[in-house]
């Protein structure tokens, strides 16, 4: 296997200079850059990750743990969250928890074992011990975990209020709210705290449906609507707590022959790329997905310069009425 060694040999000049072609370290000139890097390639040299991170006390490695990339939302995260983490010169490792807490757990002791810079957290298990407890930078997203740990959010309590209220705007007399479980200690629970609000200040009757922990299960999301609109057919008013919960109570309303909007008006959350492609299109709260995962990057790379930093970081919501509405 080739050295460092070898490869200035080849390239005719020091392991120094090699050494700082491969940190980015001092001045080189393009001309001993592309010497060296013609060395490597013929040579098939492979630099040491880890040692060059120790060297540098730095990997440009940030960790990012997600309950699941196959949910829209989290797929629109990811690839934002690593495109604009590349442009910085950071490469990101995609952890799937499955919202499951012991393989959360193992993601994190890989993530320290290969020296990540930071961990972008995003799961949705109910420990979240362990993150208090790391020695190195961690952003929350739409999570408050604790005073010293930054999170990103968007304004979920506005964003609840402005779909309760659309749904009264548009004349519905009794209206249900389904989201995921309360017992998840989630930022995004405020939606439901805002709903609950317009709907008490304007004496309107209004149900609530829960999910349980595995938030993600569309079949269970038509169950639940299924139950709820079967129980209570004069419900005239939905909002959910994703675009994806919106297709499945488009689905729901079909097969119980509630046309939307004329019988149901429907409000999603998120506007991920998908609730504009059905029909009709779905009215929605937008959340600043790109802005929010620029952002959560750049608190990394705050925290990794020893940069203070604002704990809240919450963005403003937009209301994006469609054809459900």
């Amino acid at each position: 296997m080739p050295t460092i060694k070898d490869v200035a040999e080849r390239a005719g000049v020091s392991v120094t200079t090699v050494s700082r072609v491969l940190n980015n370290r001092g001045y080189i000139s393009e001309a001993t850059r592309k010497k060296v890097y013609k060395a490597m390639e013929e040579l098939d040299y492979q630099p040491n990750e880890v040692a060059r991170s120790l060297f540098r006390k730095k990997s440009n490695i940030i960790g990012l743990i997600v309950p699941t990339v196959a949910h829209p939302f989290f797929g629109q995260l990811t690839s934002y969250l690593e495109t604009y983490a590349y442009s910085r010169g950071y490469k990101v490792l995609i952890c799937n928890s499955q919202l499951d807490a012991s393989k959360e757990q193992e993601y994190i002791w890989m993530l320290r074992r290969n020296q990540v810079d930071g961990i972008i957290m995003a799961s949705h298990t109910l420990d979240v011990e362990e993150y208090k407890k790391l020695n190195l930078p961690v952003v929350a997203f739409d999570r408050s975990i604790s005073r010293r740990i930054p999170y990103v959010t968007s304004d979920n309590y506005q964003g609840g209020r402005l779909a309760a209220e659309l749904l009264l705007k548009r004349g519905c007399t009794k209206i249900a709210h389904m989201c995921g479980s309360l017992e998840l200690d989630m930022l995004a629970n405020q939606r439901h705290r805002a709903f609950m609000d317009v709907a008490e200040e304007n004496k309107i009757p209004y149900f609530t449906v829960e999910t349980d922990i595995n938030v993600f299960e569309v079949s269970k999301y038509e169950e639940l609507l299924t139950d709820l609109l079967v129980q209570h057919p004069d419900i005239d008013g939905l909002f959910l707590n994703s675009d994806i919960m919106a297709m499945a109570a488009m689905k729901v309303c079909s097969k119980l022959g509630k046309r939307v909007p004329h019988d149901m008006k429907i409000i999603g959350y998120d506007d991920v790329s998908i609730a504009s492609l059905v029909s009709p299109q779905i009215t929605t709260i937008r959340q600043p997905i790109a802005k929010m995962s620029e952002l959560s990057v750049k608190l990394i790379e705050d925290l990794v310069n020893e940069n203070s930093v604002s704990v809240e970081n919450c963005l403003p919501v937009e209301l994006i009425e469609r054809g459900t509405t």
